[in-house]
């Protein structure tokens, strides 16, 4: 996101040479104004160290616009100091741009540091980053003032974004100005040449926020800081489940090598089988679960900590390295049927001294790490809160008495064909802006219904906000009400005009009508919205138009029905529908989602094959149900049409006996992915072909794809005996053939050779790789999600492309 040094001064040239004569005239003062992700990130002490190597006079300061100084020496030294402010800024800082202008000298002696300014303006706010090395030293030094401080942190590390109130970014305007400085903190924050020098969240035992441990029906004062620790890892270790307070939020832990406490966190969380992430205190055990490679070791032990999927072992490891015998480092309910497991290591100091710190007492070695919340709810921030929302779930709760400012859940990336591909963009992400090719008006993008996220935007920039979650229930309204307000005051946008999805009952489409205030909402179709997503991270511009491949379970139609198995030729102004998945109908509407089985039975009827009594999905379906279901499909009751790909992995997965019913979104399409992984073989050389029209439709109709084909091919190799395995691989393979198919189709047909792949769908490794691949081959320019989910998580994304350009 850097930009070049720019001069608004034509008088004299950064690098212009001294001329003999007065030591005055060799002398220059610039007033330089750096903007970017500037403050918090220990860039002002940076400033100082600069100024004072090349001799400079002057001062910096912090103001809304985010780091302004004047500096005057001479002019070889000014036009280096001017450069190195970008080439040697600090490693969390992000530089957009330095603005420079000639002023007149004004003598002086010395560089000084001033107190911030308030103001009109704009910068931008680091995420939270994790505990850095120097701060982990001196955690586990007993020698250091700050050992087993857990809230010890730098201008490298710690809270950002979730303790923001406002800017500039000072202490002050943080949730740690209920903590005042004591003399040896207050030492270290005012030295330029310390390493805390202005780190707003700077504290130590003596002055900071302090832990406290809260167990259900106890009475008497709760332990604190120490006591409150070892009482919370006691817990852990005897099978409790603890609600613990993090940067964003609460998580709810519990030992995961421990089978009965892992089930009970599932039964009161009501998380059916989705599985769980898990924190592990070092790379040694992470790589005793699961196989990495160089790029997910580094997103594993970065500064941003996400969980990273990952494929696990064979076996899960074990405490002793015994072999089956002993006690598995992580139970099989934590990730059930899963050959992934999603894997983060810790990113604060509460985190790891639960995980134990060298000498302590032995304890869990693997913690699992789920978002403090009940189904469907947002992660819980507040603490009087969390005794309320979360009694129930947990036995325990360690809390702190640092408030959390904007909730934050973990992010989730995975690595597919050697890229990172985020599936939920949040800590350590949110809220760095994402440049745009284009600039837009000042707007509000709201996004879809699941796995909300939303963003604001004016000129090149636009901010996404943290996850928010599904938005059917009022907490998350809430929730999100609150993040929109917070977020544009961050950025200093004030929306004119809001982006929503043109489904008519998505809640965040009726918030943003009774929130209009007279402003314009904008609609802008699903899939349309998915492509433009992918075209703005890649930083297209919308001249030429792309292939895009929107493949999904759910998307409002322009015609009414569900999309989701869409090819659309579109740039930024509209599209065209180039192809689709032939309509089939989908019967009950959710209780198709929930049951895969309905779905496999819909396809079956819809292809004119027969529901075979063997048939796995038949067998699933209940008879009094079957023989309601086909009178449903013959009469067309609560039958909507879908042309949906994520509805075609769920009838699949049905159909070759991998899930039958649904627990979380997404499972079925999911299990079949784990299923194909198994398969010997390469899934590029199986047979299954969809139908696709020899001749191009009359006029502007799209291309209708039949999935008939496939789905008689499969039924074939079910009554012949064939594993799920060989038919989930195959049916891989045969999505990867009508991909590249039909993409060749559009280049031959419409001339666009730039193929987005974007939806949910694509967060399917299997599939975006062997795409890629395949189109890459072909000579096809191929986009990937590698800043947004290709999910509705990205969703915002496109809306604001599509309907908030402008044209200056």
């Amino acid at each position: 996101m850097s930009r070049p040094v720019t001069d608004t001064d034509t008088d004299a040239g950064a690098g212009a040479t001294a001329s003999p004569g007065s030591r005055r005239a060799s002398l220059e003062r610039r007033r330089v104004v750096v903007r970017g992700v500037v403050q918090g990130v220990g860039f002002r002490p940076f400033v100082y160290a600069l100024a004072s190597e090349l001799g400079l006079t002057g001062w910096v300061t912090n103001n809304a616009d985010g780091v302004e100084t004047e500096v005057e020496g001479a002019r070889p030294d000014v036009a280096a100091f001017c450069q190195r402010l970008a080439s040697d800024a600090p490693p969390l800082a992000v530089v957009e741009s330095v603005q420079l202008r000639t002023v007149p000298t004004a003598g002086g002696s010395g560089f000084t540091i001033r107190p911030s300014t308030g103001g009109g303006g704009r910068t931008l706010v680091s995420p939270d980053m994790a505990t850095c090395d120097d701060c982990l030293s001196e955690l586990a030094d007993p020698g250091d003032r700050r050992y087993r401080h857990p809230f010890i942190s730098c201008t490298h590390c710690g809270p950002r974004f979730t303790v923001v109130t406002g800017l500039p970014y000072d202490r002050a305007l943080t949730t740690m100005a209920r903590f005042p400085l004591c003399a040896d903190c207050a030492r270290e924050y005012a030295d330029p040449a310390d390493r805390r020098f202005h780190a707003q969240p700077v504290a130590c035992h003596a002055c900071g926020p302090q832990l406290t441990l809260v167990t259900r029906g106890s009475t008497g004062a709760p332990p604190t800081g120490e006591d409150a620790l070892a009482g919370a890892r006691r817990l852990l270790a005897a099978g409790a489940v603890v609600a613990v307070k993090g940067l964003g939020g609460y998580h709810l832990a519990c030992d995961a090598s421990d089978p009965a406490a892992v089930q009970t966190l599932r039964t009161r969380k009501n998380r059916g089988a989705k599985p769980f992430a898990v924190m592990a205190g070092s790379l040694e055990t992470v790589e005793r679960l699961v196989f990495t490679s160089p790029l997910e070791r580094d997103l594993l032990l970065g500064r941003r900590r996400p969980v990273v999927l990952l494929r696990r072992r064979d076996a899960s490891g074990s405490r002793d390295g015994a072999g089956s015998g002993s006690r598995s480092l992580v139970t099989d309910g934590v990730a059930p049927g899963s050959p992934d497991l999603g894997v983060l290591m810790p990113y604060t100091p509460v985190h790891h001294l639960l995980l134990g710190l060298p000498g302590d007492p032995a304890g869990p070695p693997v913690l699992v790490m789920t978002s403090g919340n009940r189904s469907g709810e947002p992660i819980v921030t507040d603490d009087e809160e969390a005794l309320i929302r979360l009694d129930g779930l947990a036995d325990a709760w360690l809390t702190h008495d640092r408030p959390v400012r904007v909730p934050c859940d973990d992010s989730v990336v995975r690595v597919c064909a050697r890229q990172e591909l985020p599936v939920r963009r949040s800590r350590g992400y949110a809220p760095l802006p994402v440049a745009l090719p284009v600039p837009v008006e000042p707007a509000l993008a709201v996004g879809g219904d699941l796995k909300n996220t939303f963003c604001v935007a004016e000129g090149r920039y636009a901010w996404l906000s943290a996850h928010v979650g599904d938005m059917d229930d009022l907490a998350t309204l809430t929730a999100f009400e609150s993040a929109v307000g917070q977020l544009s005051e961050l950025a200093s946008v004030t929306p004119r005009v809001l982006v929503a999805d043109k489904h008519p009952g998505y809640r965040s489409g009726q918030w943003a009508d009774r929130h209009a205030e007279g402003r314009p909402v904008r609609r802008v179709q699903h899939h349309h919205a998915h492509v433009a997503s992918a075209m703005a991270e890649h930083g297209l511009d919308g001249s030429a138009p792309v292939i895009g491949v929107a493949f999904d379970g759910t998307g409002y139609g322009d015609d009414g029905a569900v999309w989701g198995g869409e090819v659309l030729i579109a740039d930024y102004d509209g599209f065209r529908r180039f192809a689709h998945l032939a309509y089939v109908p989908l019967p009950g509407g959710d209780a198709a989602v929930r049951n895969p089985y309905r779905m496999a039975l819909s396809h079956l009827r819809a292809a004119g094959l027969p529901w075979y009594e063997e048939l796995p999905c038949v067998a699933a379906c209940p008879p009094a149900e079957r023989r309601l279901l086909e009178r449903q499909l013959d009469r067309g009751v609560n039958c909507v049409p879908t042309s949906s790909m994520g509805r075609l992995f769920d009838a699949v997965a049905s159909l070759a006996g991998v899930c039958h019913r649904v627990e979380y979104e997404a499972q079925a399409a999911m299990e079949l992915e784990y299923a194909a992984l198994t398969a010997a073989g390469d899934i590029r050389s199986f047979g299954y072909r969809f139908g696709l029209p020899a001749a191009p439709g009359s006029g502007d109709a799209p291309l209708t794809v039949d999935p008939a084909p496939v789905l008689a091919a499969v039924v074939e190799d079910l009554r012949a005996g064939a594993d799920a395995s060989t038919v989930a691989a195959r049916f891989h393979g045969a999505v990867v053939s009508l991909v590249h198919e039909v993409c060749r189709a559009a280049r031959d047909r419409t001339g666009p050779a730039t193929v987005a792949l974007t939806g949910g769908v694509f967060c399917n490794a299997l599939l975006t790789s062997g795409c890629a691949q395949r189109l890459e081959r072909d000579g096809f320019t191929v986009l990937r999600h590698r800043t947004v989910p290709p999910n509705d998580g990205g969703l915002a994304l496109g809306q604001l492309m599509v309907a908030a350009r402008t044209t200056s």
